[in-house]
């Protein structure tokens, strides 16, 4: 039934039909072998109820509120900020891309939605400075991958879901990570500026120039802090937080001024499509994670990797090694639904923390984001700087090999990601 099923995904996926379709195909293909008769009945039950969690209503709010904030101006000042910061440096306009990626992962969380927003202004202003345009695109793909790890994150909201984690201990969980993968990419853009000879900029800002950007970014600095504390305190729910910060972000733009309705309804068509391609692929995901489960497929896993239950380290490598090569030709969000259900029991068993492991998986799949052939954020990062997919693919291997090092560094040394969260009890 299992090697059925994954022969029939692999095919239709080959023959390019829409990954829902492929995952629905696989769905029936798997009642085939149980009775088909029960798909009627199972189906749309499955169906509805992978997508009927209250905590997933997070995910459109979230979406819109960075929609939102690229329409409002609040992008804009936040680069400004940046570039105020660490502009002036030796290669200061790639430092100034990674900083850019760690405000703008504050409020949005989509990897894909970094890319295009700050790609199409900072690649060509990395041009200028000297970088070679497959490093700028490079390097604006992979410091994306800081979006879905700092919060918010539309993948830890979707993982909390899944195991019935907390989600305010997840996001503060991503907070040390996500800097840390800041940190490293910052390395690579100076070790790249120094070895082709980059010069700096000039001397550093003002103070009071440094003061008039932090008071302009300040409504979109405040963000996250609204988002996390809120979570974190009880005050709100994750889907409350959502809205709020869309209301926070509309109201930010309608004040300062370039935010007008026409251009919020444009957001709003947006972030419908986004939200209901990814909903469509969660809720037939489930079917085939109910299949799965069925078929005692994690049961099944966790006998397999019972002779390394002992060493969590090398259990979590297991699982890593996994996710990378399934999100390398999956879409992430399935990727995510497919393999929780079956490593969390497995992780479980090895006595490791569930809020690490969602750290882990999450940080896991988002590096699929720019690895070949699936990887989206190479897509987006190719038009924007108008190179070819191919060329962009065989020069991104660099980006792939910081992160999964950043990756590696989070997995043997636990307390990087569960400082904040012990420390918020």
């Amino acid at each position: 039934m299992i090697w059925a099923m994954l022969a029939i995904f692999v095919v239709h996926v080959l023959l390019g039909l829409p990954l829902f379709l492929s995952l629905l195909a696989t769905a029936v293909t798997g009642f085939l072998f149980i009775d088909i008769s029960m798909l009627e009945r199972l189906g749309p039950q499955q169906f509805f109820g992978g997508i009927n969690a209250f905590s997933l209503m997070a995910i459109p709010l979230f979406i819109l509120a960075g929609n939102l904030m690229n329409i409002s101006g609040l992008t804009e000042r936040l680069m400004r900020l940046a570039r105020l910061m660490v502009g002036h440096l030796r290669g200061g306009m790639g430092h100034v891309n990674v900083v850019s990626s760690v405000f703008f992962a504050g409020v949005n969380g989509s990897a894909v939605a970094d890319t295009s927003a700050l790609g199409s202004l900072l690649v060509p202003a990395m041009r200028k400075e000297g970088y070679s345009t497959s490093f700028a695109a490079g390097l604006t793909a992979g410091s994306s991958l800081i979006g879905p790890i700092i919060p918010p994150s539309i993948f830890m909201i979707l993982y909390a879901s899944l195991t019935n984690t907390s989600v305010g201990s997840l996001f503060l969980a991503g907070v040390v990570p996500g800097l840390v993968l800041a940190v490293a990419f910052m390395a690579m853009n100076a070790w790249y500026a120094r070895r082709h000879g980059l010069q700096a900029r000039g001397q550093a800002p003002a103070r009071s120039e440094v003061i008039s950007a932090v008071i302009g970014a300040l409504p979109a600095l405040v963000a996250p802090v609204i988002i996390v504390s809120g979570i974190v305190l009880g005050i709100v729910t994750p889907t409350e937080s959502g809205a709020l910060i869309v209301a926070y972000v509309l109201l930010c733009g309608l004040c300062q001024g370039p935010l007008k309705l026409v251009e919020v309804w444009g957001a709003i068509k947006d972030t419908a499509r986004l939200t209901s391609a990814i909903f469509v692929i969660m809720a037939v995901s489930s079917i085939v994670s109910w299949l799965l489960s069925y078929a005692q497929v994690p049961n099944q896993f966790v006998a397999l990797l019972t002779p390394y239950i002992d060493s969590p380290i090398l259990i979590l490598l297991l699982l890593s090694a996994i996710t990378f090569v399934t999100g390398m030709f999956m879409e992430e969000v399935s990727a995510l639904m497919l393999l929780t259900p079956i490593f969390v029991p497995v992780a479980m068993a090895a006595g490791i923390d569930p809020v690490h492991l969602g750290v882990i998986i999450t940080l896991n799949i988002t590096i699929a984001l720019i690895t070949p052939p699936m990887g989206a954020c190479v897509f987006v990062a190719a038009a924007v700087s108008k190179l070819e997919i191919t060329s962009l693919f065989r020069t991104i291997w660099p980006f792939v090999l910081v992160a999964v090092a950043v990756l590696l560094t989070l997995i043997v040394f636990p307390p990087l990601t569960l400082w904040l969260p012990t420390l918020s009890g």
